[in-house]
């Protein structure tokens, strides 16, 4: 007769489970930010650190709602100052531009060559677009609160745009392209009537 062998004991603790104590606490401390105790809203057993990265969470996603809301929920007199700053922005936007063209210009010399001349038409073409698409620069700010406040940013845009313009007809008169001496209106000059003449004499 066969007899079968008991299973080790490693086998025996594995397969059974652990006794509960009731009554029975740890004598080990909890960690350093670990928390048991109970409270309404946060998580129990779980590191207070999480606690705070939730109110975190929960903050930053009320702010995110808070953005998120349509325009219409929003104060009229916030939008309309938003819309204002935004258009002072475009108002001021080709002065930026007015440095740059004016050290290119200066580089670029006063001879008659493809660069200068290119360039030129490129600070002429600009402003002459410029000015033709002001109202459409500025039709996407305007409300009926703010209109009157916008003819101050489209008078500041058409003054940069002309600034532009300025610049580049003082670069035409550098290159000699206008007009202004009186050597270049010779052909509508007459030739002038002496009032008497003088021979020379022999004798």
């Amino acid at each position: 007769m066969s007899s079968t062998a008991p299973p080790p004991t490693w086998v025996v603790d594995m397969n059974t489970p652990l006794a509960k104590r009731p009554g029975k606490t740890s004598s080990f401390r909890n960690p350093p930010g670990f928390s048991t105790t109970k409270s309404s809203g946060k998580l129990v057993g779980i590191p207070t650190s999480i606690n705070w990265y939730k109110d975190e969470i929960e903050d930053l996603v009320e702010q995110q709602q808070e953005h998120a809301r349509p325009t219409a929920d929003r104060k009229p007199i916030e939008t309309d100052t938003l819309k204002l700053k935004k258009a002072w922005e475009v108002a001021l936007g080709p002065s930026k531009s007015i440095p740059m063209n004016a050290i290119m210009m200066y580089m670029s010399g006063n001879s008659l060559q493809i660069f200068s001349i290119m360039m030129v038409f490129m600070l002429f073409k600009g402003p002459i677009q410029g000015l033709l698409a002001t109202n459409a620069q500025f039709v996407k700010f305007e409300t009926e609160s703010n209109k009157a406040k916008l003819w101050g940013c489209k008078a500041v845009y058409v003054l940069m745009q002309f600034v532009l313009l300025g610049l580049g007809v003082w670069k035409v008169n550098a290159m000699g392209l206008l007009p202004t001496t009186r050597s270049d209106w010779l052909a509508w000059e007459s030739e002038r009537i002496p009032l008497e003449r003088a021979y020379f004499a022999f004798g």
